[in-house]
């Protein structure tokens, strides 16, 4: 991964986002990570990756629930407004 320091990257900007459709770009700040710029197709491929994986959690974990017993009457209940 290429690492370019924040003013680097401020002043090259143009270049910054010809390396990040290549590969990944840590921006630095203050000897610290202060980001790291990525492609739209990167983007957009995380982005779908991540909404998969929290799909199928609250699948199973909806799975785990019903084979548990708890019914929606039982679910609302417990999501209710007590105040």
């Amino acid at each position: 991964m290429k690492t370019m320091t924040a003013n680097d990257a401020k002043t090259r900007f143009g270049e910054l986002l010809d390396q990040a459709q290549r590969e990944p770009v840590r921006v630095m700040r203050h000897k610290r990570v202060a980001g790291i710029m990525v492609s739209a197709r990167d983007y957009e491929a995380m982005r779908a990756f991540y909404a998969n994986r929290l799909r199928h959690t609250l699948d199973e974990s909806a799975d785990a629930a019903r084979r548990a017993g708890l019914t929606s009457e039982e679910l609302e209940r417990l999501l209710a407004d007590e105040s």
